[in-house]
């Protein structure tokens, strides 16, 4: 299960995910060229996505083929999350792995 949250620059939490998702094959098995940044998400590591790299990652969101890869639900969730990044200096999307 991969949780997500917001923090600042000094760690502080500012938001969390109200859902996690699973770390499924179809995720491991995502194309590098088309999503480099979702696929550099592992389940054992934690990944932190900056101020300007939240467009991008929205953008590969949109791009997955719909009900594959993650539910609706978990994208609903990681684009909140990536607004909440957007509109604050300092903040980061983590993906926090196991």
């Amino acid at each position: 299960m991969i949780d997500l949250q917001v923090r600042t620059e000094v760690g502080d939490i500012v938001a969390r995910g109200d859902r996690g998702f699973e770390w499924t094959q179809e995720f491991i098995d995502l194309d590098r060229s088309a999503y480099p940044l979702l696929s550099g998400v592992c389940a054992y590591l934690d990944t932190v996505f900056n101020q300007r790299q939240v467009p991008m990652l929205a953008e590969e969101l949109d791009r997955l083929p719909q009900g594959r890869v993650l539910s609706e639900a978990s994208r609903t969730e990681i684009r909140r999350l990536c607004a909440v990044v957007s509109e604050r200096s300092h903040h980061y999307l983590w993906f926090l792995g196991d």
